[in-house]
């Protein structure tokens, strides 16, 4: 059975590493993600457009200061995007976190197993961890990254706009503002999660090691002649 330090310092990384588990289930089920208003003029109307969009759905709204707009829409993102660069990237984004949900689950488990028994030796113990932990938080964050160059470069909200709204094409849209929402900054929360996860196993490791050169010291200080009596 593992002792009573073991347990507590593997419960509080279950706590994190699930933790980062909950957060993740609620980035991919929310869906304020990014919100983004985009001019448009042309010769019989003026106004913008204001997407609302999360990994899988959004709805948007059409403001004209002239002409006849259209209602708000709801729409799935991905059977809304035409075969392009900003579906793919998308795409990648939902893998990645994906993916970065299942290494967190797998971190919880490994974490919760450490601190019931004594796989110290095979991948269930630490090393199965810091793998875990540390794929989550890297996929967490390319994720990140990938998802706000769609929209700031690549153009996502753009092409949901002329998707959604063909009387206005490309040549039509102006300026462009785009504020994330706490969806996405919920991702910044997922990687200190993972990290306190492999850095709370990192000082219980130390203090092990530290521990078993002090239980040898004794015996390595003790003369010689004591040691073979």
């Amino acid at each position: 059975m593992p002792t009573t330090k073991k347990t507590l310092m593997f419960l509080s990384s279950f706590f994190t590493s699930f933790g980062a588990f909950v957060v993740l289930c609620a980035i991919l089920g929310t869906h304020e993600w990014v919100s983004s208003t985009i001019a448009i003029s042309d010769s019989s109307s003026n106004g913008s457009i204001v997407i609302t969009y999360g990994l899988f759905r959004g709805q948007s709204t059409q403001e004209l200061h002239g002409g006849l707009a259209e209602g708000d829409k709801d729409f799935e993102v991905l059977g809304t995007l035409n075969e392009s660069s900003p579906k793919s990237l998308h795409s990648v984004v939902i893998l990645f976190l994906v993916l970065s949900l299942s290494t967190s689950l797998l971190s919880s488990g490994f974490t919760f197993y450490n601190s019931i028994s004594n796989p110290y030796q095979t991948f269930l113990g630490p090393l199965g961890v810091y793998t875990w932990s540390g794929l989550s938080a890297s996929l967490t964050f390319l994720a990140l990254v990938l998802f706000v160059g769609n929209v700031q470069s690549n153009g996502l909200s753009e092409e949901l706009a002329q998707a959604l709204y063909p009387l206005h094409p490309s040549a039509t849209h102006g300026e462009k503002t785009h504020r994330y929402g706490y969806s996405f900054w919920l991702l910044l929360l997922v990687i200190p999660l993972d990290v306190s996860t492999v850095v709370i196993l990192v000082f219980y490791q130390k203090a092990r090691h530290r521990q078993k050169q002090q239980q040898r010291k004794p015996i390595e200080d003790a003369p010689r002649d004591g040691i073979l009596f």
